[in-house]
């Protein structure tokens, strides 16, 4: 198995347990090697939920840049959903798994297709 594929199933296991969802393991795969190498490093593996400044980050990168979205209202909102839903007490929100959310949230699997 990959350190990759390792990645993956602890994604997974985290969206069942934390979150309460059955993931499209696809998915999750592409948005986990979307991420890039920063998977691998332990600090920015994980998204901080109450760092504004961690948050505009994944707002900019991720939502306006690769999946294309608008920059308005309806980012933060989504932002936020996400957020609650992973658990705002959560302290490992996993960069991985965030971003699958929001693609989910969005209905943006199409840019991972």
């Amino acid at each position: 198995m990959s350190k990759t594929d390792e990645k993956v199933e602890k994604y997974l296991k985290d969206l069942k347990d934390k979150v309460g969802v059955s993931a499209d393991v696809e998915l999750l795969r592409k948005v986990t090697k979307a991420c890039g190498p920063s998977i691998f490093n332990k600090d920015a593996e994980t998204v901080s939920g109450s760092s504004e400044s961690e948050l505009l980050t994944v707002r900019n990168n991720f939502l306006i840049k690769k999946l294309g979205l608008a920059d308005n209202a309806k980012l933060d909102e989504g932002l936020n959903s996400v957020m609650e839903k992973y658990g705002k007490s959560n302290r490992s929100k996993y960069r991985a798994v965030v971003y699958y959310l929001l693609t989910k949230h969005f209905k943006k699997e199409s840019v991972f297709a």
